[in-house]
């Protein structure tokens, strides 16, 4: 039994330093924790745009969210604005919040879908808060709702905030490029990393966060990897930072164009943008003229181009290495799940952090895990491609015709007949996420749960608008998103 007495993470960027200052607040007293990072090497950096789940990391490391947001230049996020999804000219928000109120059989849109059918209900948008409040441009911190909201920040200067709580809990920074690994050659682990100013370091459990380059886990470990561009067509990204113009809007923007779609995402002090697209039927020359002919204000930086391949590691966590971040596998911006993955990893591992030597157990469960996970976004991802109505373009065809996983055509059929989603457990996106992207890509339910027919007309009627007034009363009292930020995180 080899006793955990060393971690090494290799690769900074928003990956590494999560996983430094959480295993520095929530274990670095009980083993030494060095990170290597190179200054040559730049981090992906544009994945600004977060989901709720970030308040669960927050909660972990004890991060003060006023403080966080004011030193990463953040915004508040309801949820995203798709727009050209469904058709041309056409847009739906996919929000974060309650949708009305659930019962133990069924949840809201069921009441809803029958109220719609006898015409006394409107945009189903207008029964959450978060919805309506992203599209009026407000937002508040209020008791009912329950952390419905996300942020916006600077991936730059959110890494070197995770970096500072890092240090503090004495984990070690090493500048250096990994040019070489050592590996036992009876076990095949991980023993010793070469690094290009010869130093050696040696570690039990090593983390790689080297990008989507995957150093250890493939390069060292030969782990293999699951190919998912049939599902997923987009290959490419270009990404650019603009002067901010306009009012801060409370969601991040998803517009979709002949080959992809392209991000806006507000922050206090600029705008991100980026478009991602198929290099099959887009060449980058096109993709930096679109994505800079649809820029609002003057340009920060040179246009940046990403390339990356859709997939998963067929094991996350193999010998004595975990894979966490790009290194692990990458689905594709579109809902923001970046910084989420990256957050699943870490806490999973330190669920099944090895009590003394590595057991394969932990390794099992931490795979398993991952795998469900990735599996799982990466459908409700294919959801927004495969749904389209658009035929203006080759890219939109070859999606409306693609083949997609069985779980998302079953889930598919399934809301169609009746209007269920059939939600796993420990599932990311729930009910309410699959219900609005559902709708807003035009699937319509042709039936509703029978426990709705158990209110009368009228009662369904007084239902349905006693939430609506609800939510209308609630989100009137808010402020302007702008106004609220200034009053709560202004950016130092």
């Amino acid at each position: 039994m080899k006793q955990i007495k060393k971690v090494v993470i290799v690769g900074g960027g928003s990956a590494g330093w999560m996983s430094a200052a959480a295993l520095g607040k929530l274990l670095g007293n009980q083993f030494e924790i060095v990170l290597i990072e190179s200054e040559q090497i730049g981090t992906v950096g544009v994945g600004e745009a977060t989901i709720p789940t970030l308040h669960i990391f927050n909660r972990l490391l004890d991060i003060n969210e006023q403080d966080l947001m004011a030193k990463t230049n953040a915004t508040f996020k309801l949820g995203i604005q798709f727009e050209h999804w469904k058709t041309l000219n056409d847009s739906y928000i996919h929000s974060f919040g309650e949708i009305g109120t659930d019962t133990w059989a069924c949840g809201f849109h069921h009441f809803w879908l029958k109220a719609k059918q006898q015409g006394f209900a409107i945009d189903i948008g207008d029964y959450t808060a978060e919805h309506l409040a992203a599209r009026q441009n407000k937002f508040a911190i209020d008791s009912k709702q329950n952390k419905g909201y996300a942020f916006h920040l600077d991936a730059g200067l959110f890494a070197q905030y995770l970096r500072n709580i890092a240090e503090k809990h004495q984990v070690k920074r090493v500048e250096g490029l990994v040019t070489q690994a050592t590996l036992n050659p009876q076990t095949g682990d991980i023993e010793t990393l070469t690094l290009d100013n010869g130093e050696q370091i040696s570690g039990d459990l090593f983390i790689d966060c080297s990008g989507f380059s995957g150093l250890l886990i493939e390069k060292q470990l030969h782990t293999g990897f699951d190919n998912w561009a049939h599902y997923l067509p987009c290959d490419k990204a270009v990404a650019v930072q603009t002067e901010s113009l306009a009012e801060l809007r409370p969601y991040t923007r998803a517009i979709a164009h002949q080959a992809g779609w392209r991000w806006q995402i507000p922050l206090q002090n600029r705008c991100g943008n980026g478009l991602v697209y198929s290099s099959h039927y887009l060449s980058d020359d096109e993709a930096v003229q679109t994505l800079l002919g649809n820029c609002q204000g003057q340009t920060i930086n040179s246009p940046r181009l990403i390339t990356y391949q859709t997939g998963t590691r067929r094991k996350h966590w193999h010998k004595n290495c975990v894979a966490i971040g790009l290194s692990a596998g990458f689905i594709e911006p579109l809902e923001s799940t970046g910084i989420h993955l990256f957050q699943a990893a870490i806490i999973k591992l330190l669920q099944n952090f090895p009590v003394a030597d590595i057991h394969s157990t932990e390794r099992d469960e931490f795979n398993l895990s991952m795998q469900n996970e990735m599996k799982q976004i990466r459908d409700f991802i294919v959801l927004h491609y495969c749904t389209t109505k658009r035929t203006d373009s080759p890219f939109w065809q070859h999606c409306q015709n693609m083949e997609i996983p069985e779980s998302l055509k079953h889930r598919i059929e399934m809301f169609r007949h009746s209007g269920r989603i059939g939600k796993q457990a420990n599932e990311l996106f729930d009910e309410r996420s699959w219900v609005q992207v559902m709708l807003g890509m035009g699937i319509e339910p042709m039936h509703y749960h029978p426990v709705v027919d158990r209110l009368t007309q009228t009662d369904l009627q007084d239902f349905v608008e006693s939430v609506k007034h609800q939510v209308k009363q609630r989100v009137a009292r808010w402020p302007s998103h702008q106004q609220f930020i200034q009053a709560y995180c202004p950016a130092k």
